[in-house]
């Protein structure tokens, strides 16, 4: 068979790590329903929002034809790896929170790079871009947790989220802009978001309250009730 045959069904170094990036936040659409204590079908549809929301997003904003998890099978592949992943156990469960927080930090960081990148090649302007970048970041995980009936940690100030990944993008596109973007640049801030995000979490950095002087103190531990049992 002609190797550029070949070539052309492997997936370009962009896709690839936009793939991983999905497997990342589908294993933690993975734990989480697990966490809950979902079947299997929940895992499924928790992990595909994780996995594949925040792309779905960014391709119906840039209008730029259908949505990539949609046009290409292939994105289906990672969140049918990750459900059975967590449900063999290949990753362990047993500290869900944490695992899950690790994995959803993964995904953030590839995808704020991935998305940021997507954008450009659409033809946006880098300001354009870097935001399309961080909604490519912060969406699945925020479809997950509010499917899963649980304040999204976009919303947990325990912790910053939606900053490193809006950091992280605006330097690719910045990066980008001034010619100097290349592969390991984009991994460096990859290691860069993904460390800054643990960093956060370990040691609760915060952002300003929503007002001046204030600063919410109680956990974010109980899920937001959407239905009320009694009616």
């Amino acid at each position: 068979m002609d190797v550029e045959l070949i070539a052309s069904y492997l997936p370009s170094a962009l896709q690839l790590a936009d793939l991983i990036g999905v497997l990342f936040f589908a294993v933690s659409g993975a734990l989480l329903a697990a966490r809950r204590r979902f079947d299997v079908v929940g895992s499924l549809l928790l992990a595909s929002l994780a996995g594949l929301g925040g792309g779905v997003v960014r391709d119906v904003i840039l209008n730029d034809g259908v949505p990539n998890a949609f046009a290409q099978p292939i994105y289906l592949v990672p969140v049918v790896i990750a459900v059975l992943a967590v449900y063999l156990r290949a990753v362990q469960p047993d500290r869900l929170r944490r695992t899950l927080l690790v994995f959803d930090a993964a995904g953030l960081a590839l995808f704020c790079v991935t998305g940021t990148q997507i954008a450009l090649e659409a033809g946006a302007h880098p300001a354009s871009a870097a935001l399309l970048g961080t909604t490519t970041g912060v969406v699945g995980g925020l479809l997950r947790d509010v499917v899963a009936n649980q304040v999204p940690d976009l919303f947990d100030p325990r912790g910053v989220y939606a900053v490193p990944a809006l950091f992280g993008a605006a330097l690719v596109a910045a990066l980008d802009s001034l010619g100097w973007y290349s592969t390991w640049s984009g991994l460096t801030i990859v290691v860069l978001v993904f460390t800054t995000r643990l960093l956060a979490l370990k040691f609760r950095w915060r952002v300003p309250g929503a007002a001046l002087g204030q600063r919410r103190t109680e956990p974010l531990t109980q899920p937001v009730p959407i239905i009320n049992p009694r009616r």
